[in-house]
């Protein structure tokens, strides 16, 4: 006996509604003005024949502009890792129920703050002028054990880097400052009932969980303090800046030597953009909303999103 093979009827798909992607002329306008001036910009500069490009191509790996470039890293790490430290332990301070540590804490943000960088440079550059020596002895006596002439003891690489380092602790230790109060007040509770104490508490609980919220702002802090080891110039750092402004006052090709100067800063900030990545995401995992996309991934978005536009044109226009 034979058997009829039984199949489902068809489903009538007439009924379907294909979700189509929104289309934004405005966008489109605005990228082919974006890509038409950036292309008129580049090509203003290129052609430019007040700039020689063979001189950024000769100094771009100078010797002496190689050499700046590593007292500016030195420098900014020096700077970095100490002002770090200060940070930390000021907005501790700051947090806690001390109000000599409160006072001292605001004292010292308000003042470094809420004076230049520029002036805060000049004073450690010339503190011998303030200064003559540097003592160590029993305070409010004249019984001294060690002294020693302050421009020996104060060069100008290290007024600069104490320079850095302070006004950077000052913003830096709000920046932590805020990422700790970012932290729910019920993870501070929950440590003291299992008897930690404050300072435990505090490296074990608070700030582990806060650098979700510290990392990204003091990555900009780094970027910025890149650039302010040019401002080390006004006292003679030999970073890369002052010696780019040195060749430049030999040869008359300041826009050159700018243009050198900047590449080098701009290829600094951009590969030390990439750990800054990858720190943002390590202490924002969990949290995927929060999570940081990659300029590549952005790209490759943006791609995705093109595709799909321009497919549902196509099969827009084949429905017409």
């Amino acid at each position: 006996m034979t058997h009829a093979t039984v199949t489902a009827p068809e489903q009538d798909r007439s009924f379907d509604i294909e979700a189509l992607p929104l289309r934004r002329p405005g966008r489109w306008i605005w990228a082919i003005a974006l890509i038409l001036f950036a292309a008129w910009f580049i090509q203003a500069l290129w052609t430019n024949k007040n700039i020689d490009y063979s001189v950024v191509g000769q100094y771009l790996f100078n010797p002496e502009i190689v050499s700046g470039v590593g007292v500016t890293l030195l420098i900014t790490a020096i700077a970095m890792i100490i002002s770090t430290v200060l940070a930390v332990i000021l907005a501790a301070m700051r947090l806690s129920g001390n109000p000599v540590a409160v006072a001292f804490s605001s004292f010292y943000v308000w003042l470094f703050r809420g004076t230049p960088l520029l002036v805060q440079i000049v004073i450690w550059g010339y503190f011998g002028l303030i200064f003559e020596k540097i003592s160590l002895g029993i305070p409010f006596t004249d019984v001294v054990f060690w002294s020693i002439d302050t421009n020996v003891l104060l060069t100008a690489f290290v007024a600069g880097i104490i320079a850095l380092t302070l006004n950077e602790a000052a913003y830096s230790a709000e920046i932590v400052r805020s990422g700790m109060l970012s932290v729910d007040a019920g993870q501070k509770e929950a440590a003291a009932s299992l008897g930690m104490s404050p300072l435990a508490t505090f490296v074990r609980i608070l700030l582990p969980q806060a650098m979700r919220v510290i990392i990204p702002p003091l990555g900009n802090e780094l970027i910025s303090m890149i650039k302010n080891t040019s401002l080390l110039s006004l006292i003679a750092v030999m970073e890369v800046y002052t010696r780019a402004t040195q060749i430049s006052a030999q040869n008359l090709k300041q826009v050159e030597l700018l243009i050198v100067v900047s590449i080098w800063y701009l290829l600094i900030v951009s590969i030390l953009s990439i750990p800054q990545h990858y720190l943002e995401r390590y202490f924002g995992r969990g949290v995927e909303r929060n999570a940081p996309t990659s300029t590549l991934q952005k790209a490759r978005e943006m791609t995705g999103a093109i595709a799909v536009q321009f497919q549902g044109k196509k099969k827009g226009e084949r429905r017409g």
